[in-house]
């Protein structure tokens, strides 16, 4: 049975999380569509803010989706 693919918006949030987590900058949305950069841009807000609050690694599992 094939998968779906989930929606472009949430796949460009996880992977601005994700990207955000990591440390990565901003600067390297790939996305030049408006609402798929928002979207991305969100989600590296997010992963930034719990970079910085610790939540990387084991701690941080919790906020991952499962694919």
């Amino acid at each position: 049975m094939r998968r779906q693919k989930r929606d472009m918006n949430s796949r460009a949030y996880d992977r601005g999380y994700q990207a955000g987590v990591s440390g990565r900058s901003q600067d390297i949305c790939p996305h030049t569509e408006e609402e798929h950069r928002q979207n991305w841009l969100t989600g590296w807000h997010e992963g930034r803010c719990d970079q910085w609050d610790g939540l990387t690694g084991v701690s941080g599992v919790h906020k991952m989706r499962a694919v």
